[in-house]
């Protein structure tokens, strides 16, 4: 499943679980604010994080303000505010802002947490030449299981390079992941594959995915940014679960790139 929306300041809901999570479990949105604006958010059964795409907010939460501020998703790692259910969150914009929110529920109590760039986990993927460095990429952890065992959810960025693609080889876990795509420019596009089919992925673009492989391509020229969150599930939590498919699971030989053809001069 894909959701493409035209995002307009305010609060954009792109899952909605009290209608129907499209079997995420989970509550996705972009929020978008301009300077002097704010937005509260409610205290709920819903665990939330709040993740600052770009520009410039103050997070209240818990009696406690912080400012953060963010270049774009692309020359920066970012804010994250991950907060337990019944928490109010007021959103307030020193400069025009957007930011990403994911939620859902979860009984267990908490200490909020304001995640900093200096906390998050990036691992450079696919720079070693394989498969001709047609899979390299950034991928970036916020929290999971390993550091947030009390979450039901994990969070992370993956920086796709132009014409590159990612989540790949072809994999799968059966736990519900959502992709939300930005691109540095906004007529930039990718291909995305979730559940069989195979979508034109855009700025501010959600893929859902539920079931089989979710391989992810930039266009050539255009730098794709994604957020990608994953929903534990009841007694079976994500950690880092991998199960790849069969049949391009030689893609991960050492001579994967043996029978490409040599190129003419």
């Amino acid at each position: 499943m894909y959701i493409q929306k035209n995002a307009v300041k305010g609060y954009n809901s792109y899952i909605d679980s009290k209608k129907d999570d499209c079997g995420t479990m989970m509550d996705v949105g972009l929020l978008i604010l301009d300077a002097g604006e704010s937005f509260v958010f409610p205290g709920t059964e819903s665990e939330a994080l709040f993740l600052l795409f770009c520009g410039k907010v103050r997070f209240k939460w818990n009696g406690i303000e912080r400012d953060c501020s963010r270049k774009n998703e692309f020359e920066e790692d970012g804010w994250c505010l991950h907060v337990c259910a019944g928490t109010e969150v007021t959103i307030t914009a020193l400069a025009h802002s957007e930011l990403y929110v994911q939620k859902t529920i979860n009984e267990r109590s908490f200490e909020s947490r304001l995640y900093a760039p200096s906390d998050v986990i990036v691992q450079h993927a696919g720079n070693k030449g394989e498969l001709m460095g047609c899979m390299r990429r950034e991928i970036k952890t916020f929290f999971d299981y390993d550091n947030a065992p009390y979450s039901n959810m994990v969070l992370g960025e993956v920086l796709n390079f132009p014409g590159k693609w990612s989540s790949y080889p072809p994999h799968h876990h059966p736990q519900p992941e959502v992709y939300f795509h930005r691109f540095d420019k906004p007529q930039g596009f990718g291909v995305s594959f979730a559940g069989g089919e195979i979508f034109k992925s855009a700025h501010n673009g959600l893929t859902v995915i539920t079931s089989g492989f979710h391989s992810q391509g930039a266009a050539p020229g255009y730098a794709m940014c994604y957020v990608w969150g994953i929903r534990h599930l009841d007694g079976d939590p994500w950690k880092k679960t991998r199960i790849d498919d069969k049949e391009h699971a030689w893609l991960w030989e050492s001579d994967a790139n043996d029978h490409i053809f040599k190129e003419r001069q």
